[in-house]
């Protein structure tokens, strides 16, 4: 029987556990799975602590999973047997005005949100809607890829699509030193950009420069706009609410401030001010899109990242507890996979 962890209760003091499962008849529209590796992303621990109302319980984590379709639902199009596959963030609905211009990752009308509210990829097995995968080449180690859209794709849409970052321009990485910061430096370097990191202890210089930073900035987080060599085109927050003020002070006239994570509780301050005289560009911005990713494997494909140096470490499915809380932490440089086959 398929094995996967379960979530019963918000929250630290309840651990994960892990449970066999009986598989559920495919809908339609959707495929079965069998999960390769899943990675552990900070969303998971926010949708743990409690902090999305909408959780359902009891539930498993994880929305980086990689693996083969085994099942196809009798209306599927998108996929066959064997199809290697990564799973997106959530579905879509195809038809709102999002979806009608690509923008399928701002469809207001998902409702298969991986770890949130249908089974995540802590599992062996995975159900999944069609339209909430993308697909994966054969050749690569699953540890290597299965957080790639979370990380690499989060990046790619973050300073492309939404930063309008471009060769020969100058970015800013705040909180360089975890999975998606790590992942920005490679993709920006290979666009021909300039990367600046900004990391909070000395120990992780080395890591950060082996992603190909050319300028690491050592600060706690709140005064490295001070420290600026020069101000960038782009800046791509991994932090959010603590590095806010900063990341705004370090963005050039008519710059872009791309905001993709949100660690603490704590609201940020907008200076209005400064927004409106500099002419800033800010933008939320959250996972990626199946043509994203296809984009972003296509930049892989000629100009390699170098996926290892992406992850921190790789555990077994039974130690999805200790997975989340070493990434409690902190500290990490990259991610932890969880090995699920």
């Amino acid at each position: 029987m398929p094995t996967r962890a379960r979530l019963t209760a918000t929250g630290f003091d309840t651990p994960l556990h892990l449970e066999t499962f009986s598989e559920e008849p495919l809908g339609a529209d959707e495929v079965r799975v069998e999960v390769e590796a899943c990675g552990v992303c900070h969303r998971d621990l926010i949708d743990r602590g409690g902090r999305f109302p909408w959780l359902q319980l009891p539930i498993t984590p994880g929305h980086e999973a990689c693996g083969r379709v085994v099942e196809v639902g009798c209306e599927v199009t998108l996929w066959s047997v064997g199809d290697r596959v990564g799973t997106l963030h959530r579905d879509h609905c195809g038809e709102c005005a999002a979806c009608s211009t690509g923008h399928t990752s701002l469809c207001p009308h998902a409702v298969w949100v991986y770890g949130l509210v249908v089974d995540g990829g802590y599992a062996t097995e995975l159900r999944a809607r069609e339209n909430s995968l993308y697909p994966l080449p054969d050749n690569t180690p699953a540890r290597d890829v299965c957080a790639l859209h979370c990380t690499a794709g989060t990046a790619y849409r973050g300073m492309v699509v939404q930063g309008r970052l471009t060769a020969g321009q100058r970015l800013l990485v705040v909180g360089a030193n975890g999975g998606v910061g790590a992942a920005a430096i490679q993709v920006a370097t290979r666009l021909g950009a300039e990367v600046v990191a900004q990391v909070r202890r000395e120990d992780q210089i080395e890591f950060v420069t082996s992603q190909g930073a050319s300028e690491v900035i050592v600060d706690p987080g709140d005064s490295f706009h001070r420290k600026m060599r020069a101000p960038a085109d782009v800046v791509l927050d991994c932090v959010g609410s603590p590095t806010f003020n900063a990341s705004l002070r370090s963005a050039k006239m008519g710059g872009h401030i791309v905001i993709v994570g949100n660690v603490s509780r704590e609201r940020a301050s907008l200076n209005l001010g400064r927004a409106i005289i500099y002419g800033l560009h800010l933008h939320g911005s959250s996972g990626a899109t199946a043509e994203d990713m296809r984009a972003l494997l296509a930049l892989h494909a000629r100009t390699p990242l170098d996926l290892p140096k992406l992850r921190d470490r790789v555990l077994p499915l039974s130690e999805a507890e200790q997975a989340q809380q070493l990434l409690r932490e902190g500290g990490l440089s990259g991610r932890i996979v969880l090995d699920c086959a």
